[in-house]
């Protein structure tokens, strides 16, 4: 026989049993913490290749950021020196994962309806205090309740805080059915979307925010600190022209550090499961792939979904930039709050400058080649004032950049310029002097454009003056040019 005694009012919806069973992995045959790893080299050289083919085939040259010319003459790593080093960093993310697979428990599945029930009890909880609130408006909740009555039946629960006396369920306990309360249908519907969209956009967001950070900070020391930047992470910078698949080409210590360790760190922070994370690492893959891709895409979603895109990383690779954009790979709110976001203005007549000078250089099939190797050892940062920049920094900007606005951003790209002068590994002084040869050339070509237009401008006049004279008298314009003769 059932048991007839009616729930009290506050009384809660049982938590449902529940089993736990193996999950079953995302690919059968292979668990899915070790297809994780198999997704980040399948995604990194998938993506890799579709830019490498545009970049062979020339696909879209107006989205270019730099053009072949640079990519041959700029970047000090060939191609198989950043083959070479990318497959050492993935084969050590390999290794970490594989160690991380074996500490990690084995996947389970079955307390999906469980713990869907523990978030609807919380919002039966959290309902026990709308009369309080209710109260302090000046509303009387249970006056309101009992009008609405019988036709409003869930908002009327809801305002008396979280009362339905209406909703119960038949359940056995013990091998005898009792009757206990039942969750509201919208009660359930908010709390599967808490479980199944909320949390996991919460842990995605917060792994994205542990990852900028740890990058950040990481990022940002190695290139304030003379040893770490010449010893391990100026080989990265060794690529003054980035390419897609150059994205991880790291020394190994700062792959493990940087970008192995920190997404391990936020995956044991936030908590996510074993799945979750495979996408989240897959997606932050591809997002550091792009980054270096070396266009600016009108459609590409992963450039304009945050500020920081190929573009805004491609100024941290240039020499006048490399003290500056140290955020990656999403979004760029430490470099604005700690002032390291550079601040010379827009950058397309420096990047028309350098595209200019490569290919002269690449057409008259020679090089330029520096001076002597500086031996002096200066430590530049652009947030202290008593580590100045050297004098043949000095130089090296008022020849090259000598339009950089004065200020903040004059400084930052001193200080770029002598870490670039301080490191042998990636050119030193030879990187200055070519680049100083290349803005004069550039200027010069640059000048002859602008006098051959003002010659053809002048000799247009000439003519149209000549033929409104003989036709109606000075300065008629009859061919569309003012002759400015008064």
């Amino acid at each position: 026989m059932a048991n007839t005694t009616t729930p009290s009012a506050y009384d809660l919806p049982p938590l449902p049993a529940y089993n736990l069973k193996p999950l079953p992995p995302f690919v059968p045959g292979i668990p899915d913490q070790y297809f994780g790893m198999i997704l980040l080299v399948l995604a990194y050289w998938g993506v890799s290749m579709i830019f490498h083919l545009i970049d062979t085939y020339d696909l879209f040259p107006q989205y270019r950021l730099h053009t072949p010319a640079e990519v041959l003459k700029r970047n000090h790593a060939s191609r198989w020196d950043v083959l070479r080093d990318v497959i050492v960093q993935q084969a050590v993310q390999t290794a970490f994962g594989v160690v991380l697979g074996l500490l990690d428990e084995e996947p389970m599945y079955g307390r999906e309806e469980y713990d869907v029930a523990v978030w609807a009890t919380r919002i039966r909880m959290a309902q026990r205090a709308v009369p309080t609130l209710l109260g302090l408006l000046g509303i009387d909740a249970a006056a309101l309740a009992k009008h609405l009555g019988s036709d409003h039946a869930v908002l009327a629960g809801a305002l008396s805080g979280g009362i339905y006396p209406d909703l119960t369920q038949t359940i056995l306990l013990s091998g005898q059915p009792v009757t206990t309360p039942a969750f509201a249908p919208w009660e359930l519907l908010i709390a599967k979307a808490v479980y199944h969209l909320v949390i996991p956009a919460l842990q995605f967001t917060v792994a994205i925010l542990a990852v900028d950070t740890w990058q950040y900070f990481i990022h940002r020391a190695m290139h304030m600190n003379k040893y770490l930047y010449t010893a391990i992470h100026s080989r990265h910078h060794r690529l003054y022209v980035p390419y897609a698949y150059g994205a991880l080409y790291n020394h190994p210590v700062e792959g493990f550090l940087l970008d192995t360790l920190g997404c391990g760190l936020a995956y044991l922070v936030t908590g996510m499961t074993v799945r979750q994370s495979m996408w989240f690492f897959t997606c932050s893959t591809i997002k550091t792939v792009d980054d270096h891709c070396g266009y600016a895409f009108p459609w590409d979603p992963l450039q304009h979904l945050t500020s920081n895109n190929a573009g805004y990383h491609d100024v941290h690779h240039q020499s006048w930039g490399i003290k500056t954009n140290f955020s990656q790979p999403f979004f760029t709110h430490w470099d604005s709050w700690l002032g390291t976001k550079w601040t010379g203005g827009d950058v397309s007549a420096r990047y028309e400058r350098a595209r200019i000078a490569a290919q002269k250089k690449i057409d008259a099939e020679s090089s330029v080649t520096g001076s002597k190797k500086n031996e002096e050892s200066i430590t530049a940062s652009p947030y202290s004032k008593e580590e100045l920049p050297s004098s043949i920094a000095r130089t090296a900007q008022s020849v090259t950049e000598p339009r950089i606005p004065a200020g903040k951003s004059t400084q930052q790209a001193l200080s770029s310029r002598q870490q670039i002068l301080d490191d042998q590994q990636t050119g030193g002084i030879e990187v200055l002097a070519e680049e100083s040869t290349e803005e004069v050339l550039a200027q010069q070509q640059q000048q002859k454009a602008k006098r051959r237009k003002r010659t053809t401008s002048s000799g247009l006049k000439g003519f149209a003056d000549r033929v409104g004279e003989s036709l109606q008298g000075r300065g008629t314009g009859v061919l569309g040019v003012e002759s400015g003769r008064r």
